[in-house]
């Protein structure tokens, strides 16, 4: 299921190597949900080669987001 959020880049995390062959990287996104007073923040996370697609991106930028949803039970 592909979804898309445009918001301010709030915070951009550091990659992180977890293994040898598995890096992600996450940053957050913040958005207005109908009161502007409270706005939201929502957590994203790239994986592998997709961790270098937020660097061109500042804290405090408008982007959009592009993402798929997936999810495990447990």
């Amino acid at each position: 299921m592909s979804f898309t959020l445009s918001g301010k880049l709030h915070k951009k995390n550091d990659t992180q190597q977890i293994k040898d062959t598995f890096r992600k990287r996450e940053f957050v996104i913040e958005f207005i949900d109908g009161n502007p007073m409270y706005p939201q923040y929502v957590n994203f996370q790239l994986i592998q080669d997709k961790v270098d697609l937020i660097e061109p991106f500042q804290e405090g930028q408008e982007v959009q987001v592009d993402f798929n949803l997936r999810g495990r039970e447990w």
